[in-house]
């Protein structure tokens, strides 16, 4: 039976076995209250009949420890066990001390002077030679100081080593289920608590394991004092005899200390089986039954030797063949029911299933970001091979989340037995976007533009197309030196998937994530998000402005600055376009640092002034299908160029029109040229210069 102690508002409950059980409010105090009754037990004197009621319970309560512990599945659902192991500890001291007070007090009087329970010990189990009882103690005491205590507390104290050694280890296991997608955040915090608590039980354990030790020090000392006490308060107090003493003293003596060990010993075995079991779903019963006897060879083996020892000349033998006998019918009984489990398990294979009703259950919702690999690429997910992935995509998301604003969904990784066996995909929504091929043990050496690529495998780096070689791990400082990137194939994932998750910024923005950050702002400016949001802005044109920020690759970092250029025109429209192209003006010098960082003159793009004419003539309206088809064929073609030029020497790429044409324009050249960023003339803060490096349209 697990049992388990929760708190309630108006109590605490008690569980077992899945019962719940309301217990008072005040029960609370119970510990206090049985802490303060143990210490004054040192105190005052005790009549016998309370004593023998003290010395009952205890033995009661360590028979209740033992099978508690004995039925426990996992150390954690006895957690409270370190504290019962100091009260009962400090309980059996406590009642040490007073049995020694009546034992010396009244030992003269007789055998019964400090209860009938001391007496029953004294006078059945020992049969009323102290002699024997004081041999019978001693290896009571080596079992329980020798054997089980210091086996115990070596255990405790490995275990504790391991559970705070395991712990980063253990918690970064949950952070990667977690970012995998195959748990939530509450069971992720479960599990946390669940890790944190297992390490502070072994280590509360390490220490406990001390009480118990110290605890049969303490018996022997105290059966020894009250062995000389005894006999000199008998002889000289009370004028007995040696003997007479030492029958009334030495007896009751020994008597009170066994009263005291075998409940300490129990308690000690109930340790080592709470230290020494291995977490299962089965209690030490079952799991006995289930590896122990579970095997009929051995069984049967063990049948036969001891019926062979059986059947030697001067050996007992009923004994030996009885048990051999009863072994033996048993192997034969386990493998019969192994059989017949063999032979109807076809049958029930081969019983055609029942047709059964589609539910909701079978609709799986398509992952919004996923990561499909080969089935040689699972070690580079599984952490126990040394897989890095996991930490690479949890970094991917967490550096996305800082540069562009907004935490993007959970990657969730699939193995495709359809896909080459190192070849990966990433999808959106189910469609893919990306795909790739990596060799596990090799390193991708990749030509920046200035590089020499070292002897390998010819190939292009999947993220931006540059030529790259794939080459042994031995070959790295050579490439390197030669001015290579190299990167070992969990790195290519991780940049393919953080340059896709860039690319596609706009279709990660849904409205969950728009929501989410709606709630993040509101933590720290509840009043602007009250004021705008939805009152001025609803949430899916906010969703649509920050998307249409996010398809130009602009940052939506600053959230509170949007957020407050939303609720200043917000009043006189709800158009996401017009709305979209008020926030760009008041990040206008966000999105310049973005593009050209700290430089204060912009090297840009323009366009020739009477073909820039014509097309303001042309698309005044937002009319891109206005233009004719060799116009844009023309200007798509002249803008790749001009935007490779301008990279080529060192600048950004970017075309700056007039407002009234920026959208279309935007739009025409981002699938010619989709680093070329299109910016508007208001776009351009007065801090800054404009130098005009490319003139699109101009006559050679």
């Amino acid at each position: 039976m697990r049992l388990s102690f929760l708190r309630a508002a108006g109590g605490a409950k008690l569980r077992a076995g899945g019962v719940g059980l309301q217990l008072p409010p005040w029960q609370s105090l119970a510990a206090p209250i049985v802490i303060v009754l143990i210490l004054a037990m040192m105190i005052l004197p005790l009549p016998p009949l309370l004593l023998d009621l003290l010395f009952t319970f205890n033995i009661a309560l360590s028979l209740l420890v033992l099978l508690v512990s004995a039925y426990t599945v996992r150390p954690l659902d006895f957690a409270v066990f370190p504290s019962v192991l100091l009260v009962t500890t400090l309980l059996r001291l406590s009642l040490n001390v007073a049995s020694t007070r009546a034992v010396l007090m009244h030992g003269h009087t007789g055998p019964d002077a400090a209860g009938k329970v001391i007496e029953s010990f004294a006078g059945f189990l020992i049969g009323g030679n102290f002699v024997v009882g004081i041999i019978v103690f001693a290896i009571l005491t080596v079992i329980n100081f020798v054997v089980v205590t210091k086996g115990a507390g070596r255990i405790a104290e490995v275990s504790a080593r391991f559970a705070l050694d395991a712990l980063p280890g253990k918690q970064m296991a949950i952070d990667a289920d977690l970012n995998a997608g195959q748990i939530d955040h509450v069971e992720a915090r479960r599990r946390r608590s669940d890790v944190s608590r297992e390490a502070d039980f072994f280590g509360s354990m390490d220490g406990a394991s001390k009480f118990v030790r110290g605890d049969a020090i303490a018996g022997i000392l105290i059966v020894f004092i009250n062995i000389v006490s005894g006999l000199l308060i008998g002889t000289l107090q009370h004028s007995l005899s040696i003997q007479d003493a030492a029958n009334n003293y030495i007896l009751l003596a020994v008597g009170d200390a066994l009263v005291a060990q075998v409940p300490a010993l129990v308690i000690s075995v109930a340790a080592g089986l709470i230290v020494s079991r291995v977490a299962d779903d089965d209690d030490v019963g079952g799991q006995v039954a289930k590896q122990l006897l579970s095997l009929p060879r051995a069984l049967g083996l063990t049948a036969l030797v001891i019926a062979l020892m059986g059947v030697v000349p001067g050996m007992p033998h009923f004994s030996f063949l009885l048990l051999a006998a009863a072994i033996g019918y048993f192997a034969w009984w386990l493998t019969g029911s192994k059989a017949r489990q063999a032979a109807e398990a076809p049958t029930e294979a081969s019983v055609p299933a029942q047709e059964i009703e589609a539910s909701w259950d079978d609709v799986r919702q398509v992952d919004m970001l996923g990561l499909e690999v080969g089935y040689r690429l699972i070690q580079l997910v599984d952490k126990e091979q040394g897989g890095e992935m996991l930490g690479r995509i949890k970094g991917v998301r967490k550096k996305f989340a800082q540069e562009v604003g907004f935490l993007p969904p959970v990657v969730h990784i699939r193995d495709q037995l359809d896909l080459k066996p190192t070849a990966y995909r990433i999808t959106l929504s189910g469609v893919t976007v990306g795909e790739g091929e990596v060799f596990p043990g090799m390193m991708l050496a990749i030509d920046p533009g200035h590089a020499a690529l070292p002897a390998g495998t010819p190939t292009r780096d999947p993220a931006f197309g540059l030529p790259a070689a794939w080459i042994e791990a031995s070959q790295r400082e050579p490439a390197q030196a030669a001015g290579c990137t190299v990167v070992d194939p969990a790195t290519v994932v991780a940049t393919h998937l953080h340059h896709l998750m860039q690319t596609h910024a706009a279709r990660l923005l849904g409205r969950t994530e728009a929501q989410q950050l709606i709630e993040h702002l509101a933590r720290f400016a509840p009043k602007l998000v009250e004021e705008v949001v939805p009152k001025l802005t609803p949430l899916p044109v906010f969703q649509k402005v920050l998307q249409n920020l996010l398809e130009e690759s602009i940052h939506v970092r600053d959230l509170r600055g949007i957020v407050e250029v939303l609720g200043e025109h917000g009043v006189r429209t709800q158009d996401p376009t017009e709305l979209t192209r008020e926030v760009r003006i008041a990040l206008a010098p966000a999105i310049v640092q973005q593009h050209f960082g700290p430089a204060k003159e912009l090297s840009v793009i323009a366009i020739e002034p009477g073909l820039e004419n014509l097309l303001v003539q042309a698309l005044a309206q937002g009319a891109a299908g206005s233009l004719e088809p060799g116009v844009a064929e023309y200007l798509m073609a002249a803008g790749s160029e001009a935007a490779q030029a301008q990279e080529s020497a060192g600048h950004g790429a970017c075309l700056l029109v007039p407002d009234r044409i920026r959208i279309p324009l935007a739009r025409l050249m981002r699938k010619a040229a989709p680093r070329l960023r299109v910016l508007g003339h208001s776009e351009i803060p007065d801090t800054h210069t404009i130098r005009i490096g490319r003139l699109i349209g101009e006559t050679k």
